[in-house]
């Protein structure tokens, strides 16, 4: 029946009034507003940058083929085999035997193999194809390979951009997969996409080498420049240790020479490898290399025992503070390049905003008129009622603290028009119970329950359609769905509790009326 108990009158009244609270604090002053919570804007509506980034893989793959070589040399010697011209070129590993050790070499790529070849674990025959030419063998990465490779650098490189782009201070930052080798960034708000985007592109795989005056090092070496372009120095290939010994890394004020520096923090391994190679290394200058370019190279005075040191490179207070974040937030997998960039004005933004308002506006006014006009006192009770809804819905947006974008409009708008809808049907159907049935109350409590099943199926279906959409799209379209499934909830509550309320109410009251609809 329409009778509504007073605690359920009691829970709606307060469920409502909570959430109409929550979605006031949208639209006052954070300073006089007492809930933190706000909706946030998308990169269409305030503005901000849009970046599509694109990983080089390509030094992943001549590392892990680098890699590979030791493997392949132990496994050769150990089995005796003599080989010739070992060596990468155009991405695959080329070696020479005599064909009596074909056998052999095939067994090191065979999944027979794993359990007494020493280098399998090492090496994973599936990453790679072997092709044999006579007596030459060629090993290139398999598709199973690259893909494996693909997928890796992507996750390691989202985790690496989230956290940089986190300590910049971002609001709420949106960092997807595109497809096997790319990253999508949306920044709203963002003042200053020029630094970001110095930040995302670089590597920020640092190292410690010594400098050193002559060719025949042990391990090699290789010429470098320092970051100022100006000078260039001989340096070991020789890694004393790497970023990934790096705890910590803060900007300070040196106080002896007044200059900007990087003060940065080892772990236990780090610390004791870099103490060693200090001590042995006094009087010698040591290259503190980001990615392939010298940022500093300091004369090693005494052993640095305690795990800690600074690096110095005429740095502003600015420069500094991007190092160190960089530092902390560690080296991506493989170089980033921005393939696409797009900035968002504010002005654009509140352009967007003015007309979603708008649009919203026209089509609210136009429904109350419309509503009021057809059914009078109970057009009223449902304009009401929309305007409660409009309220819930942000508030329970508010509460989650979503990022409402301009299609995410479009779907409060549609939330609009489907309640509406349900009003309609329930008005209907009243009206065709009230030709049979001259009781008020049951005509209109049978006009609530007829209708349900129509209301629910066209909801649910919708509701269908909006979660299909939050899994499959993706940034409008997440803000889309997002918005049409709260709007489903909140006008199905409205309708069967605020509107029915109300309606009841009305119909109690005037219950011995003729043509109440």
């Amino acid at each position: 029946m329409l009778y509504f108990s007073k605690l359920r009158i009691t829970i709606v009244s307060l469920v409502s009034f909570f959430l109409i609270i929550i979605a006031s604090s949208n639209f006052l002053n954070p300073n006089n507003s007492f809930i933190s919570k706000k909706i946030n804007l998308g990169l269409d509506l305030q503005g901000g940058s849009y970046l599509l980034l694109e990983i080089d893989n390509e030094p992943i793959e001549t590392q892990k083929l680098q890699n590979s070589i030791t493997s392949i040399r132990n496994y050769l010697k150990d089995k005796k085999v003599n080989f010739t011209d070992l060596r990468i070129e155009d991405k695959a590993i080329f070696f020479n035997t005599a064909k009596k050790d074909n056998k052999i070499i095939e067994s090191f790529f065979s999944d027979k193999e794993s359990e007494i070849n020493p280098y399998y674990s090492q090496y994973k025959s599936h990453q790679f194809e072997l092709t044999i030419n006579d007596n030459e063998f060629k090993l290139t990465l398999s598709k199973y390979g690259l893909i494996e490779i693909k997928t890796s650098s992507q996750d390691q490189a989202i985790e690496i951009v989230r956290r940089r782009v986190d300590e910049v201070g971002t609001n709420e930052p949106n960092i997807l997969k595109r497809g096997n080798n790319r990253i999508l960034v949306e920044l709203p708000g963002l003042d200053d996409p020029m630094r970001i985007k110095s930040l995302l592109g670089k590597t920020a795989n640092l190292t410690f080498r010594f400098i050193t005056q002559k060719n025949n090092d042990t391990f090699g070496v290789e010429t470098l420049q320092f970051e100022d372009g100006d000078n260039e120095a001989l340096v070991s290939k020789r890694i004393i240790l790497n970023g990934e010994n790096l705890l910590d890394a803060q900007p300070q004020m040196n106080n002896q020479t007044n200059e900007t520096v990087v003060s940065f923090t080892l772990d236990r391994v780090g610390a004791k490898r870099f103490g060693k190679a200090t001590k042995a290394g006094i009087g010698k200058q040591l290259a503190i290399v980001l990615d392939n370019k010298i940022v500093s190279a300091p004369v090693i005075r005494d052993a640095i025992l305690s795990g800690s040191g600074q690096i110095s490179g005429n740095f502003t207070f600015q420069s500094a503070t991007d190092l160190a974040l960089l530092l902390r937030s560690g080296a991506l997998p493989a170089p980033l390049n921005i393939i696409e960039e797009r900035t968002v004005g504010p002005d654009l933004g509140q352009d967007s905003i003015n007309a979603g308002v708008f649009a919203l506006l026209i089509g609210f006014l136009l429904v109350i008129i419309f509503m009021f006009v057809k059914y009078k006192t109970f057009g009223l009770i449902a304009n009401v009622t929309l305007l409660i809804n409009l309220f819930l819905l942000v508030g329970i947006l508010t509460i989650f603290e979503a990022t409402l974008t301009l299609p995410g409009i479009a779907g409060i708008i549609l939330t609009v028009g489907m309640a509406v809808d349900a009003n309609v049907l329930i008005f209907e159907r009243i009206k065709e119970e009230s030709k049979n049935e001259k009781n008020n109350l049951i005509a209109f409590d049978a006009g609530y329950v007829k209708s349900k099943t129509a209301i629910l199926d066209a909801n649910i279906t919708t509701l269908i359609a909006a979660i299909i959409l939050f899994f499959m799209g993706s940034g409008p379209v997440k803000g889309f769905s997002v918005t049409l499934a709260v709007g489903i909830f909140t006008t199905l509550f409205s309708v069967y509790f605020i509107a029915r309320m109300l309606t009841s109410f009305y119909v109690i009251k005037n219950k011995e009326k003729t043509n109440l609809i």
